[in-house]
């Protein structure tokens, strides 16, 4: 994992917010809002909330249900609390390695499309034990394999034909890197969670045209970090 791997700021979360998130992530954002509105939590923590699709699926299925949304980049909590009908949410910035809040204190906890991105993450899921009650449940959404999302793979080859490095292939160390079942399962239980399920699910990536598409998986992500740092002058 490079410097750049996990830093969402600059243009980037206006970007990610306008051609990202419709293109990957609002589909799988109302899928999870149906999963926790029949939980009917009272208290919700999202971690790795970015510009806030889940925070306001979540909150137009769970009207009545207080959320904290949580993520390490501000830029990106900051674009989230913009979007409309986001007034009584709790935006805060925080490690989702170590949590500011007392234990016990949450009825659901969910990480869309975040877990990839933390260092430890047995750690993390650790943190989310420990803030989640007795009884509640830990809802994370992961990606499969690269080869089954043929636009990024696409975007991925592009860039790694004009930058010819291992740091090229963010997608392939990153975010579709971490889909494993076992190796999932085998971390939420050294974190203390049992009773663990999963379920594949897949959704079509829609866009305007190629070149939202384009502008999405480039530009929307940290590999627009990756690309800055290796076109600035030495």
């Amino acid at each position: 994992m490079t410097t750049t791997d996990t830093l969402f700021a600059g243009s980037i979360p206006a970007i990610y917010d306008q051609y990202m998130v419709p293109l990957i992530f609002a589909p799988y954002a109302e899928l999870v809002a149906e999963r926790a509105a029949l939980l009917r939590p009272g208290r919700i923590l999202e971690t790795a909330a970015g510009t806030g699709v889940v925070t306001q699926a979540l909150h137009r299925a769970l009207p009545q249900a207080e959320i904290v949304a949580t993520d390490l980049n501000a830029p990106m909590i900051d674009q989230a609390a913009r979007r409309e009908g986001m007034s009584n949410i709790c935006f805060q910035p925080a490690d989702a390695q170590a949590l500011p809040f007392q234990d016990g204190t949450f009825d659901l906890i969910v990480c869309q499309f975040g877990l990839m991105f933390f260092p430890d993450k047995v750690r993390a899921n650790s943190e989310a034990r420990r803030v989640l009650r007795d009884g509640g449940r830990y809802l994370i959404v992961v990606r499969d394999r690269l080869e089954h999302n043929h636009a990024t793979m696409a975007a991925g080859r592009a860039v790694a034909e004009l930058f010819p490095t291992d740091a090229a292939r963010f997608y392939e160390r990153i975010p579709f890197r971490y889909h494993d079942l076992g190796l999932i399962e085998r971390d939420l239980l050294a974190a203390g969670f049992t009773d663990i399920e999963f379920e594949t699910v897949e959704r079509r990536s829609r866009a305007a045209s190629a070149r939202d598409a384009a502008i999405a998986l480039v530009q929307g992500t940290p590999m627009r970090s990756w690309l800055s740092h290796m076109s600035s002058p030495a």
